[in-house]
C-alpha cells in the first residue's frame, strides 16, 4: 500500500454537504492500489455504547488521473457532527485504518482519532449554482464580427486574414436579428464579450463601463436583446472586465492630468510618476500583460471594489442579464470575489459567475466565488488528442480525471467545455481544415459532462489562427452547410437525451486511440464510442457496465466518419453484455439500448 498516495482533507473538496443531511466524502489514492474503500462514520455526540449509529459505506471509485484514484461516498444522516474514518484494502490484501491524519492497524475506536465535520457548518457553506445552467449549450459571440445592420464592403467583410482594427461594424442589433438562427442551432446561453465603451475592437480596455460601446448600440438595444433572449428561452451573459481599465478611463485620465495630487492615485498601482508606457519597454505601473494601454485596477481599494461591483449590479438590475463571465479572473484575489459574489446573488440569487482560468481552480469552485469556469483544461487536452495527436485516450481520460475527482460535483455540470475561443486559433486550424478531426471534437464536447461552448462560426466551418485571426466575421451565406447541420444535430440529441443532459458518466473501454463510455440518467444510458485514430477498429465494448441489458439491441442515433455523418437508423446487438462494433478513421458513434417491446425502425 502506498501509504504517501493517501490524501483526504475536511475542507469544502473532500468533504461537503450537496443538500440537507446529504454529504459527500471523498479521499484521493495511489492509482490502481485499492481493492476496496470503507467509510466508517457516527454522530459524535451519541454514546459510543451505542452501536447502532455506527454505519459503514463501501466507497466507489469516482474518478482516476495519472497517479491517482479518487473514491467518494455519499451519505445521507441526521446528526450534529459527523466523525468518520477510512479503511483500506489493497491488492495485496494489506488492510489500513485512516483518521485524523493517522493511520492504524486496527480498527479505530477513539473518536478523537476520526475525522471531525459539524453538520450545520457544512449546511451553512453548502455550494449553490443556478440549477438552471447544467449541461445547456453556450454561444459565444465576438460582437463586432458576428452580423451588422449597415451596409458592409464584403471584401473586407469575408476579408481573411483579419487584423486587429478591422472595423466591420458587427453590433447589437445584428445579434438580436440572427436570435432565431442561435436558438434554431439548440443554443440555451448567449456569451457576449466586452460591449462596454472602447477604443479597441476587442473592449477589453474599458473607457466607460456604464456605456455600451457606440459602435455597437445603446442601453435600449442591450434590454432588447436580453428580452427577446428570454423570450427564446435563452439566457444572457456578459463579459467582465475587472481586473484592468482601458488607459483613457476617468481615474488613470486623471493620474495622467494630475500626478500625485490625484485622488484616484490609488485606484491603480503606480510605480512612479507620470505613468510610462513606450513601446517595447515594461511599463511603470502594473497593468495586463505588460499592455499599457490595460492599467491593472486596485481591487483592494474599497472605493474600486465598490465601484466594479456596483458596475456588476447595475447592468443585472438595468437590462436583467442573467450572468457574468470574469475575464482573466485568477489575476483578482479571493477575497475580492468573495465579497462580489455576495453582492451579485443579493440582486439576482440564479445569477450565473463563470471565471477565466486556464489551470486547476479548484480554490475559487468553493461555493463562495465562482459557479463555474471556462474549462480551458478540456480544450487543452483536446488539442493534444485530436488536432496534434500527442495523447491517447487514456492519458485524455486521466489528465481530466484529476478535475473530476477534486472539483464539487454541483459546479462539474457547470463547466463551459470548449474547443476554441476568442483567445485560441480556431479548432479546424488547428487540423489543417480536416473537418472529420472538428466532427470528434464537437462529439466530445457535446457528449461529455458540462456546458458546451460552441464558438461563433465553429459551426459554420470558419477558420483562423490565434488573435486577432481568430475573430473573422460569420460567413453568413457562405456557411459550410455540413458542418452546420451536423452541430445542430449533434446539440439535439445532447438536449433531447436525459442521460446527456443529467446523467452521471463511466468509463468502459479506453486504449490508447479509442474511448468508449456511457452516461445514464435512472434506467436510460447513452453509450458513446469514439475512434481517435487513422486506422479502423474492431470493437468489443461491454455495455453492461453500465447498466445496459445483457441480450437486446442498441440504436444508433449519430455516426461520423471520413465522409461526413450519418443520422439513418441502425441496429447493434448486445450478447453477453457486449456489443461489437466495427469503427471507422477518426469516427464517433451515438447510440442507446431499445426498450424490451419498442418497435424496429422498419416498423415505425
Amino acid at each position: 500500500m502506498e501509504y504517501s498516495a493517501i490524501f483526504h482533507d475536511m475542507d469544502k473538496r473532500f468533504c461537503y454537504a450537496i443538500d440537507k443531511d446529504l454529504f459527500v466524502i471523498r479521499v484521493q489514492v495511489k492509482k490502481d492500489d485499492m481493492k476496496e474503500v470503507i467509510l466508517h462514520y457516527e454522530d459524535k455526540y451519541i454514546p459510543m455504547e451505542r452501536k447502532d449509529t455506527r454505519m459503514t459505506l463501501p466507497m466507489k471509485k469516482v474518478a482516476t488521473s495519472q497517479f491517482h484514484d479518487y473514491y467518494e461516498a455519499q451519505l445521507q444522516m441526521h446528526l450534529i457532527c459527523l466523525r468518520y474514518f477510512f479503511e483500506f484494502t489493497d491488492m495485496q490484501g494489506e488492510k489500513v485504518y485512516y483518521g485524523n491524519y493517522e493511520f492504524d492497524k486496527e480498527c479505530i475506536t477513539n473518536r478523537d482519532r476520526m475525522f471531525d465535520c459539524p453538520q450545520n457548518l457544512r449546511e451553512e457553506e453548502m455550494f449553490e449554482v443556478p440549477q438552471w445552467a447544467a449541461n445547456k449549450v453556450v454561444y459565444q459571440i465576438f460582437p463586432s464580427r458576428f452580423a451588422a445592420t449597415q451596409p458592409v464592403d464584403k471584401k473586407l467583410w469575408y476579408k481573411a486574414p483579419i487584423t486587429p482594427m478591422d472595423d466591420l461594424h458587427g453590433n447589437l442589433r445584428g445579434i438580436i436579428e440572427h436570435l432565431d438562427y442561435i436558438k434554431d442551432l439548440g443554443i440555451d446561453v448567449v456569451y457576449l464579450t466586452p460591449i462596454f465603451k472602447s477604443n479597441s475592437c476587442h473592449k477589453y480596455d474599458t473607457i466607460d463601463y456604464y456605456q455600451v460601446d457606440p459602435s455597437f448600440g445603446t442601453t435600449e438595444d442591450l434590454k432588447e436583446l436580453v428580452q427577446k433572449s428570454h423570450e427564446r428561452g435563452m439566457k444572457v451573459v456578459l463579459d467582465a472586465v475587472y481586473n484592468h481599465s482601458g488607459r483613457e478611463f476617468f481615474a488613470f485620465q486623471d493620474i495622467l492630468e494630475k500626478g500625485e495630487k490625484s485622488k484616484y492615485l490609488d485606484w491603480y498601482f503606480i510605480d512612479e510618476l507620470p505613468p510610462k508606457s513606450e513601446w517595447g519597454e515594461i511599463p511603470n505601473f502594473k497593468c495586463f500583460g505588460y499592455y499599457g494601454g490595460m492599467p491593472k485596477l486596485n481591487l483592494k481599494n474599497p472605493e474600486v471594489e465598490k465601484f466594479v461591483t456596483d458596475v456588476a449590479c447595475y447592468w443585472i438590475e438595468e437590462c436583467d442579464i442573467d450572468g457574468w463571465r470574469m475575464d482573466v479572473g485568477d489575476e483578482i484575489s479571493h477575497f475580492f470575489w468573495k465579497r462580489f459574489r455576495r453582492a451579485v446573488k443579493a440582486v439576482k440569487k440564479d445569477a450565473l459567475i463563470v471565471g477565466e482560468i486556464w489551470h486547476y481552480a479548484g480554490d475559487f469552485l468553493e461555493g463562495d466565488e465562482w459557479d463555474t469556469v471556462m474549462n480551458y483544461p478540456f480544450y487543452l487536452n483536446l488539442i493534444d488528442l485530436i488536432a496534434d495527436e500527442k495523447i491517447s485516450v487514456s492519458r485524455f481520460v486521466q489528465n481530466l480525471g484529476y478535475l473530476e475527482g477534486r472539483l464539487n460535483k454541483k459546479c462539474y455540470p457547470l463547466m463551459w467545455n470548449l474547443i476554441d475561443s476568442h483567445d485560441t486559433a480556431r479548432f479546424l486550424h488547428l487540423c489543417n481544415n480536416d473537418k472529420k478531426k472538428q466532427h470528434l471534437a464537437a462529439a466530445f464536447q457535446l457528449l461529455l459532462p458540462g456546458m458546451p461552448m460552441v464558438y461563433y462560426g465553429d459551426e459554420a466551418g470558419v477558420c483562423g489562427f490565434t488573435d486577432p485571426d481568430n475573430r473573422r466575421t460569420y460567413p453568413w451565406g457562405r456557411e459550410n452547410k455540413e458542418l452546420l447541420a451536423f452541430h445542430k444535430e449533434m446539440i439535439r440529441i445532447h438536449k433531447q437525451e436525459k442521460p446527456l443532459r443529467k446523467g452521471s458518466i463511466k468509463l468502459l473501454y479506453a486504449e490508447r486511440n479509442v474511448l468508449a463510455y456511457a452516461r445514464f440518467q435512472e434506467d436510460e444510458q447513452i453509450i458513446v464510442i469514439l475512434n481517435n485514430s487513422k486506422d479502423l477498429k474492431e470493437l468489443t465494448v461491454p455495455v453492461w457496465f453500465a447498466g445496459v441489458p445483457k441480450q437486446g439491441r442498441m440504436e444508433r442515433l449519430m455516426y461520423t466518419y471520413e465522409e461526413g455523418y450519418t443520422t439513418e437508423y441502425d441496429e447493434f446487438i448486445v450478447e453477453n453484455g457486449e456489443i461489437v462494433i466495427n469503427m471507422g478513421r477518426h469516427s464517433a458513434i451515438v447510440m442507446k439500448p431499445i426498450s424490451e417491446g419498442e418497435k424496429t425502425w422498419q416498423g415505425k
